[in-house]
């Protein structure tokens, strides 16, 4: 399921129409309605939309975001120490100052969620059809969290590519998030069944050099790229400095305007 022609939707009997109208219509496809009663050849790997969203589902195994189980994140004492926002934040900006970022690797959006949460105006870049549109509905479900609504209000959804977007942006971000696709590892008992589900529908980046050189291309203050603990700088290319974790760092690119 790497195109739009390739999407099986599947919608359960207790599916809201008008999610239903506008999933179908943001992928231009139309859904295959549950027959109560009736067996249904579905395909190995198929969306689904029933009564709690939309998810993709694959060999038994499930997958939907779900933003209500970031949200203890958010609190200031846990906020302050995620290492992305470490990562992003500048020193010297302004008390109430907006800044910007862009997501050009939104998967599903839990790196830009934080950076919302952060105070940071998040737009979002998802270029495979089927994560884009999983990533909406994650955002449609959070708007209507009252306890989500103010983050995610600063979230901008663009499913499209972010190499051509970050080359024509015509307004200078604040920061661009890279997060690429982790090569696969030997062991798959290592990544998460989420990941996994995920890596099916997006390879690893086979376009590092146009992502960087489109990032810079736009003219931020600070490249943030999220890279495996051990794994090599993205294109090649030294950062500034780099913040890590247990299993992860956050290599940073400081550039002048």
């Amino acid at each position: 399921m790497k195109d739009s022609e390739n999407i099986f939707l599947y919608a359960k009997t207790d599916a809201d129409a008008a999610v239903i109208r506008d999933i179908e219509e943001r992928l231009g496809v139309e859904a295959v309605r549950e027959q109560e009663g009736e067996p249904l050849d579905i395909a190995p790997a198929y969306l689904q939309i029933d009564r709690d969203g939309l998810s993709l589902i694959e060999n038994g195994h499930g997958l939907r975001g779900d933003f209500r189980k970031l949200q203890p994140r958010l609190k200031p004492n846990n906020l302050n120490g995620e290492l992305l926002v470490k990562a992003a934040r500048f020193k010297g900006a302004k008390d109430g100052e907006m800044l910007s970022a862009v997501d050009a690797t939104a998967g599903l959006g839990e790196d830009a969620f934080l950076l919302a949460g952060a105070g940071f105006q998040v737009n979002l870049y998802e270029r495979n059809p089927v994560i884009a549109a999983l990533l909406y509905d994650v955002l449609r479900r959070g708007l209507a969290e009252p306890a989500l609504e103010q983050v995610i209000s600063r979230m901008q959804l663009h499913s499209e590519d972010s190499i051509k977007a970050l080359e024509e942006q015509t307004v200078h971000p604040d920061v661009v998030v890279l997060d690429p696709m982790f090569p696969k590892r030997q062991k798959s008992g290592l990544i998460k069944k989420k990941f996994q589900l995920l890596q099916q529908l997006e390879q690893p980046c086979a376009e590092e050099d146009a992502l960087l050189q489109a990032a810079i291309s736009c003219g931020p203050r600070r490249i943030v790229i999220k890279r495996p603990l051990k794994g090599p700088y993205l294109a090649g290319v030294k950062p500034s400095y780099s913040i890590k974790g247990k299993s992860v760092r956050y290599d940073c690119i400081v550039l002048t305007r």
